[in-house]
């Protein structure tokens, strides 16, 4: 027997549903916002196992990754972990997979469809390759790579996204942020990839370090960690109280510049070093990435509350990287598993 329909039960039936409703949003909301990724960089003679790094990442609740090669072992453990993954393919194998399609059809085979386990999220072809850097001879590759290695996956029935990892040295003008533009030598290399994205829906993977900036004299250390009161810069009407917002709205002017205003740009690194040279501190370590992590939930003057997806660089300390003394101490935690310093992810 149907019942009788009531204007009373349904009023805080109503109201109770909608609650339920707005706090289901909240946590989803709460979750987009606290979502960071943790690079898992490898060059170290004294780090943990594969299976170690991959439990430490699930024990911290850290649910996405990037590797900078694909490599066996980590990709096994990480199969089932439900951690999402960004893969690079490295420098080394960019020429031959831009110019043999069959070679992009075996790496994607050998790397990623041989682990139907792992959460892939997004393949990095190359990273921070471009004309105007110490990896010029490897950029009349990037596009053309780019373009074999989405066709492999598609053939495969995959859906991953392929992008590249740009530095923000291909930047002409930075400053200020609403007059953001690519220099003129990586504009012809920039163009189609823009172009590939777009259509693809793919987002551009852009490495961002406020702390290399410090060698400027005129940046304020505040600024770099976020920890100004108030807002430093003034563009138009938008205003600036850190300089992330103002290096990632420079690139995202510069995007616009070039075709790309539909894009959406993954920090695919930020970190600051624990030690080794000027402001490298455990302190401004640690509060620099933890106030990025509390931070990114916002989005930019330019483009507010919009959740950017965000990448800490890194996991570990890695003492067989090479460059300055500072390349070897951005770890957020010691090789033997030991935090450099404490972080609330």
């Amino acid at each position: 027997m149907a019942k009788k329909f009531s204007s009373k039960c349904f009023i805080p039936s109503l109201a109770y549903a909608l609650l339920h409703v707005s706090m289901l949003l909240a946590i989803v909301g709460m979750k987009g916002v606290q979502s960071i990724g943790v690079c898992y960089g490898q060059l170290g003679n004294n780090l943990p196992s594969k299976q170690e790094a991959v439990d430490l990442y699930k024990s911290k609740g850290i649910g996405s990754m990037r590797i900078y090669f694909p490599e066996p072992e980590t990709l096994r453990a990480l199969g089932g972990s439900n951690i999402e993954l960004i893969m690079d393919v490295p420098v080394d194998k960019l020429q031959s997979i831009a110019s043999d399609a069959n070679a992009a059809n075996d790496w994607v085979q050998n790397n990623i469809k041989n682990y139907p386990d792992v959460k892939f999220k997004y393949i990095a072809v190359g990273n921070e390759v471009s004309p105007v850097n110490g990896k010029a001879q490897y950029a009349p590759f990037v596009f053309p790579a780019m373009q074999n290695i989405n066709k492999a996956i598609a053939d495969a029935g995959l859906q991953i996204k392929v992008t590249t990892s740009l530095d923000t040295s291909v930047l002409g003008v930075p400053y200020p942020p609403s007059q953001g533009s690519f220099r003129g030598e990586v504009q012809q290399f920039l163009s189609p990839i823009i172009n590939f994205l777009v259509n693809n829906g793919s987002p551009l993977l852009v490495n961002v370090y406020p702390y290399f900036s410090l060698s400027d004299p005129s940046i304020k250390l505040e600024y770099a960690l976020f920890t100004l009161p108030s807002a430093e810069v003034t563009d138009g009407q938008l205003s600036y109280q850190n300089l992330f917002d103002a290096m990632l709205d420079a690139m995202y002017s510069a995007l616009e510049k070039a075709g790309g205003a539909a894009l959406e740009i993954v920090v695919s690194e930020s970190g600051w070093p624990s030690d080794g040279g000027n402001a490298a501190t455990i302190d401004n370590a640690r509060t620099y990435n933890q106030n990025l992590i509390q931070h990114v939930g916002n989005g930019t003057p330019k483009r507010p509350r919009r959740p950017i997806e965000t990448y800490i660089f890194a996991m570990f300390n890695e003492n067989n990287k090479d460059g300055d003394e500072t390349e070897r101490h951005f770890g957020l935690f010691y090789p033997n598993k030991d935090p450099v310093y404490q972080i609330n992810f």
